[in-house]
């Protein structure tokens, strides 16, 4: 059954069908959620969120990019989770725990622990790099950047014009840029200026 389809039967009432949905999408979703809230707690709970929504307000998509229109829904999700975050801020013991959201199951046997160690590094800086954004340059460039949307899909999925989706995206990009060069020291060689 075709995407189209399967929304169509959804509309009707047919939990399976979006359930069919949920799972062509759910990595896409959490992934965009995990980015932007670092969090992997915070990002099932916005995934969830984003398809309690999504499922509510079916009757209401109005055709065009699926995906794009449930990105817009989770993206939102986030930003409300990053503003109750801020009205009453907490922490966690759990974040005491040394990096607890990567299963072991997801080491590449074939990587050496000096490139796994050099990835987990890289990976932190540009953790890092991104969290310093504003929310909705982060937005931007995790959904271009990371899922390789186009600016169409991301000027669909974040409610703006095309031209906001390119401004943020450029001025991301440069604040990024700034970010990792001010840090080069914590960047692998290979990914450091030459002479630095």
């Amino acid at each position: 059954m075709d995407e189209q389809a399967l929304i169509a039967a959804a509309r009707r009432g047919d939990s399976q069908a979006f359930n069919k949905l949920i799972l062509q999408y759910q990595t896409l979703v959490y992934n965009v959620a995990y980015r932007m809230l670092h969090n992997p707690d915070k990002a099932a709970d916005a995934t969830q969120d984003a398809f309690i929504s999504a499922f509510r307000a079916l009757h209401g998509f109005r055709g065009g990019s699926f995906k794009a229109w449930l990105l817009r829904i989770v993206t939102n999700a986030c930003y409300d989770q990053l503003r109750a975050a801020q009205r009453r801020p907490t922490s966690s013991l759990d974040d005491m725990l040394v990096d607890p959201d990567h299963s072991a199951t997801l080491i590449d046997e074939a990587e050496s622990p000096e490139d796994y160690a050099l990835r987990q590094d890289l990976g932190r800086v540009i953790q890092a790099a991104l969290d310093m954004l504003p929310v909705d340059q982060k937005a931007t460039v995790i959904l271009s950047d990371i899922q390789g949307l186009s600016y169409e899909e991301i000027a669909e999925a974040t409610g703006v014009a095309l031209g906001t989706v390119k401004s943020r995206l450029s001025r991301a990009r440069a604040r990024l840029r700034d970010q990792l060069l001010e840090q080069q020291e914590l960047l692998p060689k290979q990914y450091r200026l030459i002479g630095s």
